[in-house]
């Protein structure tokens, strides 16, 4: 159907996002929510679609997401093994919702690596989920359960002489399960991937030796909403990297009534209090890296962005070593 949509050419929300997109002009973008297909097909026509609106990615990336991948186990406890939930990472259809890379410079697609098939069970220090003091909901769901849920990807991208390692990720919700708090922990888990991965630490992985940049949904704000908030505060205090703080007037405009943290760096816009605006999407470049500015696309009257969807464009502008 995503297809369908963008080939159509008249979908007021495909319309909406290639406006939102080819208003910001980023020359390398990191697209989150975006189906999966074998070919690229829908990445391939979405493309299309910039082009037209002037702005031309000639070099696309797509790796088969975990999002919608079945194993015939129950992953969520509720006794069943063909629920949405009962798969790698939530996804209604294999492929669903994934990630994609669209850039104006070369990928080198041979330096790629990705991480999505790495356990949670296998994460150096993990803490996985238990209820009544037994692993929730069995020990052979985390014998084969994936740490990612959907991709964490680290993307080597030529800018003239610079090799930019572009890490991507899509993190799950730190909600919608119980007390064994096992969308929370695997949240927190997600986000905490990184740092081991510049450590070193992640079994044949090799960290980037040159400047990198974190681009992705974290879905965990430092201040407000739900999770386990010391993991994505860990991330943005870590010294290897920099938070440019983008911030948006449509942000600042719509705070709701009980938010605590600043408004305006908010990223998502839900529902008051269900859980209400959040910041929940990161572009952290490397600490090498100059940052000549920064914002996030929500403006404060009505626009493509709102149109597009509840997420708002982030967007950071930096100038290589």
């Amino acid at each position: 159907m995503l297809l369908r949509d963008i080939r159509k050419g008249d979908d007021p929300q495909i319309l909406a996002v290639v406006d939102v997109i080819a208003g910001a002009r980023p020359d390398i973008l990191a697209l989150q929510g975006v189906d999966w297909d074998h070919d690229r097909a829908a990445l391939k026509a979405l493309a299309g679609a910039l082009a037209e609106a002037g702005l031309s990615y000639p070099h696309l990336l797509a790796l088969r997401p975990n999002s919608g991948m079945r194993t015939g186990l129950d992953h969520d406890g509720d006794g069943r093994t063909d629920g949405w939930r009962d798969a790698q990472g939530f996804g209604r259809f294999p492929g669903a919702e994934g990630m994609a890379i669209l850039s104006r410079h070369p990928i080198d697609r041979d330096g790629v690596q990705d991480f999505s098939d790495l356990l949670w069970a296998d994460l150096p220090g993990a803490v996985l989920p238990e209820r009544d003091g037994a692993l929730f909901p069995s020990q052979a769901v985390y014998a084969i359960q994936r740490l990612s849920s959907v991709g964490h990807w680290a993307v080597p991208v030529r800018v003239g002489d610079t090799r930019l390692t572009v890490m991507t990720f899509h993190a799950t919700p730190p909600v919608f399960d119980g007390p064994e708090d096992r969308n929370g922990l695997r949240n927190a888990a997600e986000i905490g991937l990184w740092s081991l991965f510049l450590d070193g630490a992640i079994p044949g992985a090799d960290p980037p030796d040159g400047a990198f940049v974190i681009m992705g949904d974290a879905n965990l704000d430092p201040v407000d909403g739900d999770g386990r908030k010391p993991a994505i505060r860990a991330l943005l205090a870590d010294p290897r990297l920099q938070d440019p703080r983008p911030e948006s007037a449509g942000g600042r405009a719509h705070a709701d009534a009980d938010h605590r943290g600043p408004p305006e760096r908010d990223t998502v816009d839900w529902p008051d209090g269900q859980p209400g605006n959040l910041r929940v999407d990161y572009v952290l470049p490397s600490a090498d890296l100059r940052v000549l500015d920064a914002g996030v696309v929500w403006p404060e009257g009505e626009s493509a962005a709102s149109h597009a969807s509840r997420h708002r464009l982030v967007w950071v502008d930096i100038a290589l070593p």
